[in-house]
C-alpha cells in the first residue's frame, strides 16, 4: 500500500488554513516526519511503468469493446438482409452437422415447403421424410448397381466359357438390343399413331385427388406408356382434356423432362368428344352396369386417369352420362372368385388387360394381370357349359355361312 496516497489527505486534514505559499513546506515536513518514523519502508511503485500498462489494457478493452459491436451490428444488419431460403439451408446443415435425420440433397421445392413450415416440428418431420426417401433410394441404386455388377460378372463367365466362334454372335445381340431394338420400337409407335386404334386416357380428374394420389397417377400413365410402346401391337394413346401448366402436366413433363416432347402419343387439351364420334367410344367404368364381353377392334375405349383412394364411386359414370356415351365393365365376376377390395384396377393394370385382349381375345389370359391378392382365383367352368359354348360357337359358324354356300353343299350331296 502507498502511504504516500494515505497520509496526504491527513497532511491536508491538519493543515487547513495554511496560506498557500506555505502550504507545500509544511506538508513536504509533515510526510518527512511520517516517514522517518519506525514504520519499515516500502519500494514505491514506478508511476510511469503503471501509467503505461494501464493505458495499454485500456486502449485493449477499447479495441475489442468496439469490434465486438461492429461485428453484432454486421451480423445484424447481414440478418435483416439475409434470403430466407439462404437462412433456413443454413439451418438445415446446423441439424445435419449436430447429427439428426437431414436429407443430403434438398431440391429448391422441398426448400420452400421447409421455409413455409409453420412451426419447427413440421420442419423436423418433413426433413425425416425426405431423408427417409432419399435413404431407400440410395438403397434401391445400390441394390442395382450390385445387379448390373453381378449380371456383367455371369456375362464374363459366359463369354468365357463360350467357344470363339460363338463370341461375335454373342456381342451381335447385345448391339442389337441397345441401338436397333429402341429403333424398332419408335417405328411400332410411329405406325400406331397412323394406323393404330386409339386408347384414350382422360386426363380431366386432377380436381379430384390429392397430390398424393395425382403423383401415383402418372407414375401408373408412365408405366403404361412404356408397357404399350414394347407392345406387339400398340394402341395409339391419347392425353384428352391436359390442361397446359396444369397438376397433370407440369407432373408429366417434370417425369419425363426431354422427352415429353418426343414421346410417340397425342397430348392435347381437347375433349375425346371433339375428336372422335359419340357412336365409336366407350367409357370404362367399374361403376357401369353393362358388361364387357368381347374387345371391339372398331371401338375407342376411354380410361379415366384417376386414383381413388377415398373411394368415390361414380364420378366416372356421371361423367360418361352427362356426354351420352356408352359404358361397359370388365367381367370380373364371370370369371374372378372376387375376395376383398374394390373392382377398381390401376391404369398399368387395364393397360396390358387391354392389350392382351387386342392381341389374344382370351379372358382368362387376360385377367392374369389382375392382383392375385384380390381375389382367390379363377371360376371353374363345368363340362355342361363348355359343352353349351360349343354349341353356341358351331351354331354362330353355322349361320355365318350364306345361302348361296349351303344350296352348293347340298346339290354336291345330291349328285353324290
Amino acid at each position: 500500500m502507498n502511504v504516500n496516497v494515505t497520509l496526504r489527505p491527513l497532511a491536508r486534514f491538519l493543515v487547513p488554513f495554511t496560506l498557500h505559499g506555505k502550504r507545500n513546506n509544511l506538508y513536504s515536513s509533515v510526510l518527512h516526519r511520517c516517514m522517518s518514523s519506525k514504520i519499515p519502508a516500502m519500494p514505491l511503485p514506478n508511476k510511469e511503468s503503471t501509467s503505461t500498462s494501464q493505458q495499454l489494457e485500456l486502449d485493449g478493452w477499447k479495441t475489442t469493446m468496439k469490434s465486438s459491436v461492429q461485428e453484432s451490428i454486421s451480423t445484424g444488419l447481414r440478418d435483416k438482409d439475409e434470403d430466407p431460403l439462404v437462412a433456413t439451408r443454413e439451418l438445415i446443415e446446423m441439424w445435419r452437422l449436430l447429427g439428426k435425420e437431414v436429407p443430403e440433397h434438398i431440391t429448391e421445392e422441398e426448400l420452400k415447403i421447409i421455409m413455409e413450415s409453420p412451426s419447427k416440428s413440421s420442419k423436423k418431420k418433413y426433413l425425416k421424410h425426405l431423408y427417409v426417401k432419399e435413404k431407400m433410394k440410395k438403397a434401391k441404386q445400390r441394390k442395382k448397381e450390385m445387379k448390373a455388377a453381378a449380371r456383367e460378372e455371369a456375362m464374363k463367365v459366359k463369354l468365357l466359357e463360350t467357344p470363339e466362334e460363338d463370341k461375335q454372335q454373342n456381342f451381335l445381340f447385345l448391339r442389337l438390343w441397345d441401338r436397333n431394338m429402341n429403333i424398332a420400337m419408335d417405328w411400332k409407335g410411329a405406325q400406331a399413331m397412323q394406323f393404330g386404334q386409339p386408347l384414350v386416357f382422360d386426363m380431366m380428374y386432377d380436381d379430384y385427388m390429392k397430390p398424393k394420389e395425382l403423383q401415383n397417377a402418372v407414375s401408373q400413365l408412365l408405366e403404361s406408356e412404356g408397357c404399350n410402346r414394347r407392345n406387339i401391337d400398340p394402341f395409339h394413346i391419347y392425353f384428352c382434356n391436359l390442361k397446359t401448366n396444369g397438376a397433370y402436366h407440369t407432373e408429366l413433363v417434370k417425369r419425363y423432362r426431354e422427352k415429353w416432347d418426343k414421346l410417340l402419343l397425342t397430348a392435347t387439351e381437347k375433349s375425346y368428344v371433339d375428336l372422335f364420334p359419340k357412336d365409336d367410344i366407350i367409357y370404362l367404368t367399374a361403376d357401369s352396369p353393362n358388361v364387357m364381353t368381347t374387345f371391339k377392334h372398331d371401338k375407342i375405349y376411354i380410361i379415366g386417369s384417376f386414383v381413388d383412394k377415398g373411394i368415390q364411386p361414380g364420378i366416372s359414370l356421371a361423367k360418361a352420362k352427362r356426354f351420352k356415351l356408352a359404358t361397359e365393365s370388365l367381367p370380373l365376376d364371370k370369371y374372378l372368385q372376387w375376395d376383398i377390395g374394390t373392382k377398381n384396377l390401376t391404369l398399368d393394370q387395364m393397360m396390358r388387360i387391354l392389350l392382351c385382349l387386342k392381341n389374344t381375345g382370351n379372358w382368362e389370359e387376360a385377367l392374369k394381370f389382375v392382383p392375385r391378392r384380390k381375389h382367390a382365383g379363377f371360376l371353374e367352368i363345368s363340362q355342361q357349359s363348355q359343352e353349351f359354348i360349343e354349341n353356341l360357337k358351331k351354331a354362330k359358324t353355322f349361320k355365318s355361312f350364306p345361302k348361296s354356300s349351303l344350296n352348293v353343299l347340298t346339290r354336291k350331296r345330291q349328285l353324290k
